[in-house]
């Protein structure tokens, strides 16, 4: 069933050759978890995919690792030690650790120095990483030290978390060159403008500092040395400028549910102040502020660009949607910014209005009302 999807995955949009090392993850649900018997049986038949995947890899290009773990606390958390060795090797691990920089790294409690450090130890030895890495943990790996040292050294890094396998056969079957043109055009447009404001029918309304930061596109063909991105891929995302953000957000989906009742989350400074409603999600996003105020961050704004991309129940794909935006909360280090947290969460804003605004004052209209207005 999956044998065209996978090799699509593989050849298309990671360019896997004959030889490279390939590691494939994913991860189980913890005992103390308690998901909804929907979500369970889905992160169940995501692990088994994985599982195929890696099998698949193995019989068609060889060297191929498979690893499962018992899923993280949250996406943004570093994976546990076993994933590192099966990426990096035994040997820069035992570096890492030797030096002190591995329990520092793992507890996101890695200085700037810290950082610095380890990327020398990977690149160095960077003939021992593997060349990809299909991430289909359900716990998101993009914002990670991990990800990022995995960059570094040259490897090709998919993300794929929340993942339903009927994806395959829906936004993974996009035009990707045709969405590649899409998220570039769009990219360009946003790089020209130091502030973005977004407004939303359901009462959304924010304003976003840039500055100095670039939109990066997230167009699904990592095949260069060090390429990452999402799967389905279709965004234009940015750090904004930590502390320049400020408005309401009105959310109504989570990241695997429609909500009972909207939640108001109220941004002054870059941070969420206030939460209004009484929806039982509140008590989610409650319990994070409370682990750390880095978790109020107002970390990400990215543009869906993907025409094939329709389920809002699922945040992988609902943020990939053409015409949507969407706000994270909580780490940017890995992507322009300077809030370092083991917490990252999308949530996705329908029918938007985006306005580029330049340092002259200039306005555009780049979205209005759900529709992208630069020609396709």
């Amino acid at each position: 069933m999956f044998q065209e999807p996978f090799r699509s995955l593989f050849e298309v949009n990671m360019g896997v050759r004959q030889g490279e090392r390939i590691v494939v993850f994913g991860d189980t649900v913890r005992t103390d978890e308690t998901p909804s018997a929907a979500d369970r049986e889905r992160r169940l038949r995501l692990l088994q995919v994985a599982g195929e995947a890696a099998r698949f890899a193995e019989d068609s290009y060889g060297a191929t690792t498979f690893v499962s773990f018992p899923a993280t606390a949250a996406s943004g958390a570093e994976p546990p030690e076993t994933l590192w060795r099966a990426l990096f090797g035994a040997e820069i691990v035992g570096m890492l650790a030797r030096e002190g920089l591995l329990a520092r790294l793992l507890a996101k409690q890695a200085t700037a120095a810290d950082v610095e450090r380890a990327r020398e130890i990977v690149v160095a030895r960077r003939e021992e990483v593997a060349e990809v890495v299909i991430a289909l943990s359900n716990n998101s790996t993009s914002h990670t030290r991990f990800r990022a040292l995995a960059n570094a050294a040259g490897s090709r890094f998919a993300s794929l978390p929340h993942f339903d396998p009927e994806m395959f056969f829906t936004s993974m079957r996009v035009d990707w060159t045709r969405l590649a043109a899409r998220t570039a055009r769009l990219a360009e447009s946003v790089n020209s403008a130091v502030e973005i404001a977004v407004e939303t029918p359901n009462g959304t309304r924010m304003v976003f500092g840039k500055g100095g930061r670039q939109a990066k596109g997230d167009d699904g063909l990592l095949t260069e040395p060090g390429s990452f991105g999402n799967l389905p891929a279709g965004e234009v995302y940015l750090a904004p400028v930590e502390g320049t953000s400020e408005g309401v957000m009105v959310l109504e989906y989570g990241p695997t549910r429609k909500l009972a009742s909207p939640l108001e989350l109220v941004v002054r400074g870059g941070r969420v102040v206030e939460i209004r409603g009484d929806e039982p999600h509140r008590e989610v996003l409650e319990r994070k502020f409370a682990e750390s105020e880095l978790n109020r961050n107002i970390a990400e704004l990215g543009i869906g660009t993907n025409d094939r991309a329709n389920r809002p129940d699922n945040i992988l794909e609902a943020e990939k949607i053409l015409g949507t935006i969407h706000i994270a909360l909580g780490d940017n280090s890995g992507f322009g910014g300077t809030v370092q947290t083991p917490f990252h969460e999308d949530y996705v804003f329908y029918r938007p209005t985006l306005t580029a605004r330049t340092a002259e004052g200039a306005a555009t209209v780049l979205l209005r009302d759900g529709k992208l207005l630069l020609p396709d």
